[in-house]
């Protein structure tokens, strides 16, 4: 329900919000730079797909931002499957976006798959692997799960608990702003104090369950290890549970201040108590109680990681409150208007004009700080419809279009119903018409009688029904206006029927907003564009080996004159490169030969043959500065000499990126 001043008339201003939002998007993204934002993986050492000649004493991987680990974080598996990383990872050299492991001393020939799972700045985890070899590739019986990280029991319960989490946010903080900015008399419906409550109570249970769990979803552990002293103990000292800590803290001095602040005790409707007054101090700490809770989502979650940190932060505070204001805010209107109180107290016209200034303001909010995270995260218009958070966002913004589409019409009730409330005011404390029976009038048959207002002065007979003079004017009502007034609903009915319409407008808002609510904690869930971005960028280049491998057999036709020849090129696209050939006998062992020549060549663009200049290093060539000027399918022509007088020359192809 989003409406400007009280009593102002039906305007366009829906209309001219949602144009504003398509300008102001327009600008964002389509002059939006790219930009890195959260962790992805950005190089490794081994490198993705390489072979080395002599075992690696560890392995490093290095990330885009800071990262954290569990235990578990990096696991290095032989060929057999067994993990040959004895001791837990550690950040390298003290750089935070490092990762670490040490190796076991004797590693077999063969191809080992590293799995790393970590949790990124913005407290998610991600997950991954690549391959290197050892000698030559080798057939591995390494497995690594590829499953999402939400994708298992704790992963969906996790998720659970975090819509829960916002849900009792929005209840706590739209009843309490509804009770403290725009009736405090609502404090003594039972309903509305109930839901205050049930606000409270579920976010205090999602925030404990979210901590008891924040063990296991790091780690992709059992249900069982949330109790787990150990992992307990890690989370308390982590980013998200220390959050969830402080949440739960505000929580308490929250129950503490409705438990005791005396406007807030019951009051008995109808007992003649004025309402209570709870004083600018009090609304001052109530707002920023409320900011508190919400910057407890902030500093763990999206906003502490990215673009522009110091102003994410409080944007995504102010876009949190907002959203329990008016969310929050509209279930507790939708409880006082159908809620009348054991005193029969009815919910005055002056207050739903004051919420519905409170909602429009902070409909504002929600608009202003969502267009700035929707840049922030998404970045460039083909990100909205090439990824899930895009995705998600454009189904958020569509259900927002149609609250939007619904508000008007609460408009319209609203303004309705704050044409004229000093009448309607009137007309609800306006008793009832007594009968009394007063002396018989000459010529009249009986007693007669007389319906008079609270005041008895006004007097209408039975007998002056049959008088002439009585409906003179002809409209039917007897009172000789020419109104008809009769006919048409009295102010308590008019104002009946527009409650009425404004509960319904507002419940099916309620409704569709609740939808937001709950497409916007599963875009907190889920990976920004820009990160979405940034690590398939990482992933092509570390899908793409970054060291080429070409094996070539030769054969000269004589015993020990068997074998294959393998070339390795690090990195394997343009510019220079690092070559290294190692020749292997017959049944599999390292050979020695007496010369060794590579050349290269682009048949295609007519470049080459470039001559490698390999350089005996006593067990195997090599070239450290071949240059390669231009990508694609480039032949290898490789003359092998094993004895003074036997060569063969033997072909194989590579393609350079």
């Amino acid at each position: 329900m989003h409406t400007g001043s009280p009593g102002s008339p039906p305007s366009r201003k829906p209309l001219t919000v949602l144009v504003l939002v398509a300008a102001v998007l327009a600008l964002l993204f389509g002059g939006a730079a790219p930009a890195l934002a959260h962790t992805a993986l950005s190089g490794s050492d081994p490198a993705d797909g390489s072979v080395l000649q002599t075992p690696p004493r560890q392995v490093t991987l290095t990330f885009t931002e800071s990262i954290s680990f569990p235990d578990e974080a990096l696991r290095v598996l032989s060929p057999a499957n067994e993990r040959v990383n004895p001791r837990p990872a550690q950040h390298a050299d003290g750089k935070a976006n490092t990762a670490r492991v040490e190796l076991s001393g004797e590693l077999p020939e063969g191809t080992y798959t590293v799995a790393w799972r970590v949790i990124s700045a913005d407290g998610h985890p991600i997950s991954g692997a690549f391959t290197f070899s050892i000698g030559k590739p080798s057939e591995t019986a390494a497995t690594v799960t590829t499953a999402s990280p939400d994708d298992t029991a704790v992963g969906r319960l996790y998720g659970f608990f975090r819509y829960l989490a916002y849900s009792g946010l929005a209840l706590l903080v739209g009843a309490a702003a509804f009770i403290l900015l725009c009736w405090p008399a609502a404090v003594a419906l039972c309903p509305v104090r109930r839901l205050l409550v049930a606000g409270w109570a579920a976010l205090v249970v999602a925030t404990v369950a979210l901590f008891l769990l924040r063990g296991p979803y790091e780690a992709a552990g059992s249900l069982a290890s949330a109790f787990d002293p150990a992992r307990l103990g890690r989370t308390a000292t982590g980013k998200p549970g220390i959050a969830f800590l402080t949440r739960l803290a505000l929580l308490l001095a929250a129950a503490a201040a409705m438990r005791w602040h005396p406007a807030l005790r019951p009051v008995r409707a109808g007992d003649g108590s004025p309402p209570p007054d709870f004083g600018v101090r009090f609304r001052l700490a109530g707002t920023a109680l409320a900011l508190g809770l919400a910057l407890t989502w902030a500093t763990a979650e999206h906003a502490s990681a990215g673009l522009q940190v110091p102003l994410a932060m409080p944007v995504a505070a102010l876009h949190l409150v907002a959203m329990g204001v008016w969310l929050g805010g509209l279930i507790t209107l939708v409880i006082a208007l159908r809620d009348r109180g054991a005193g029969g107290r009815v919910l005055p016209a002056p207050a739903v004009g004051r919420f519905a200034t409170l909602a429009f303001r902070a409909v504002a909010v929600l608009v202003g700080t969502g267009l700035y995270q929707s840049w922030r995260q998404v970045g460039s218009w083909e990100a909205l419809t090439g990824t899930s958070y895009g995705r998600t966002l454009v189904v958020k913004v569509a259900a927002v279009v149609l609250v939007l589409y619904v508000a008007s019409y609460s408009r319209r009730a609203a303004a309705r119903l704050l044409e004229d409330p000093v009448s309607a005011g009137k007309a609800q404390r306006t008793p009832e018409p007594e009968v009394v029976r007063v002396a018989q009038l000459v010529g009249a048959s009986g007693p007669q009688e007389v319906t008079g207002g609270s005041g008895g002065s006004g007097a209408a007979t039975k007998g002056r029904a049959d008088d002439g003079d009585a409906d003179a004017d002809g409209d039917g009502d007897g009172d000789g206006d020419g109104d008809g007034d009769s006919a048409g609903p009295s102010p308590v009915e008019e104002s009946e029927r527009c409650r009425r319409g404004l509960r319904r407008t507002v419940a099916a808002e309620a409704v569709l907003g609740v939808v937001v609510l709950a497409i916007t904690t599963l875009l907190t869930g889920t990976q920004p564009s820009r990160a979405a971005a940034s690590e398939s960028a990482s992933v092509a280049v570390g899908q793409e080996p970054q060291a080429k491998v070409v094996t070539v057999p030769f054969d000269m036709g004589t015993a020990n004159h068997r074998g294959q020849v393998q070339i390795t090129l690090a990195a394997g696209r343009v510019g220079e490169n690092t070559v290294e050939a190692v020749v292997f006998s017959e049944d599999g062992g390292l050979a020695t030969v007496p010369e060794l020549r590579l050349t290269l060549t682009q048949r295609e663009s007519g470049i080459g043959p470039l001559d490698a200049k390999l350089k005996n290093q006593k067990g195997y060539w090599a070239t450290y500065d071949l240059q390669l000027p231009m990508a694609g399918e480039w032949t290898l022509d490789i003359v092998v000499r094993t004895t003074d007088i036997d060569q063969v020359t033997v072909h194989g192809t590579v393609r350079i990126t």
